[in-house]
């Protein structure tokens, strides 16, 4: 059996994990025994290519990288974990003794949140690294509670249309819907289309463009431009938040919300769609007087009377599942 990736074997629900990356030994001992006895996880690399390999292979929280290193640089690694949608989203902290303003902006330029200038002083590492492994916390605790509600995330960057990082849910629905683009490739090109379309005007006006839904049969996925999150060229990178429509979640809601059978939430379902007893009848394979008989029930326990009190009140709950739906009851 192959061995567990090492990002899957560390201890992440205790310890935060460092990769700490530099080519002077002593500076690694420094830094590597003031973190451990602060309860990090401390990973350590003695060059670019190794630095490289352990990120991908253990998706640290923070990087603390050196900016000068014989062979590849800091820079160039920066650069590269940038680059790269695995690991795009971890934050770097530069360690330099360069202090010429050029270098500083070096470093921020190719990736780096912050820097901390040689000789290291642990206390002022660890407080650096508080501040920006709290950020990285708090959006990564976003995304996942995006995926509870059911609202997946994507990033895209407009340029040159690379979906930059994606949820868990986001890789499920668009493997549904689109084939599964892996993060790193380029976007489908219904999503792309639109985004360009919109974005500029996004951008500039502040004004959120219509979803885009890709449908597929009686469900459908809803694309939602939420917030530009770079200023790269051509327009960026974009949060594009992502949900799943479909009758049979929508009926599902509605029955728990409403403390409904599933028979009964199917029924006033279909009623706020504008399906008279018959055309209900027909979809769920039963006659009018059944169906009739299961509306009254439905009045009872929503506490109305009428048709059109009972589809006011299931129209509220299913706007709050499905913001875009558009009901045909006519009363």
């Amino acid at each position: 059996m192959p061995p567990e990736p090492l990002d899957q074997t560390l201890d992440r629900a205790n310890s935060d994990v460092v990769l700490i990356v530099d080519d002077v030994p002593d500076n690694l001992a420094v830094l590597h025994d003031a973190l451990d006895e602060s309860g990090f996880t401390v990973l350590v690399a003695t060059g670019g290519e190794m630095a490289l390999q352990r990120a991908a292979q253990a998706l640290p929280d923070v990087v603390l990288l050196d900016a000068m290193m014989p062979g590849m640089d800091g820079f160039e690694v920066a650069r590269r974990l940038k680059a790269s949608p695995a690991t795009a989203h971890i934050p770097i902290i530069f360690m330099t003794g360069l202090t010429e303003t050029e270098h500083l902006v070096a470093a921020l330029e190719s990736g780096g949140v912050d820097y901390v200038t040689k000789p290291i002083k642990p206390k002022e590492v660890l407080a650096r690294m508080a501040v920006h492994l709290a950020s990285a916390r708090e959006r990564r605790q976003a995304r996942n509670a995006l995926d509870a509600f059911g609202y997946a995330s994507i990033t895209v960057r407009v340029s040159d249309g690379r979906l930059m990082w994606q949820t868990v849910l986001a890789r499920e629905l668009l493997q549904r819907y689109c084939g599964g683009p892996a993060a790193g490739s380029v976007a489908p090109q219904v999503l792309l289309d639109w985004l360009r379309r919109h974005a500029a005007d996004a951008e500039q006006r502040q004004i959120e463009p219509p979803p885009l839904r890709v449908e597929q049969g009686a469900r459908a996925l809803s694309f939602r431009l939420h917030q530009q999150t770079g200023d790269g060229e051509g327009g960026g990178d974009w949060l594009i938040v992502m949900r799943e429509e479909s009758d049979a979640a929508v009926i599902e809601s509605l029955g728990l919300s409403l403390a409904l059978t599933a028979r009964e939430a199917e029924v006033l379902y279909w009623l706020v769609k504008g399906k008279t007893n018959r055309d209900i009848g027909e979809i769920l394979g039963a006659s009018p007087a059944t169906i009739k008989k299961h509306l009254e029930r439905v009045y009872v326990k929503l506490g109305v009377e009428t048709r059109t009190a009972a589809a006011a009140v299931a129209l509220q709950r299913v706007r709050q599942l499905q913001p875009q739906f558009q009901p045909q009851f006519q009363g």
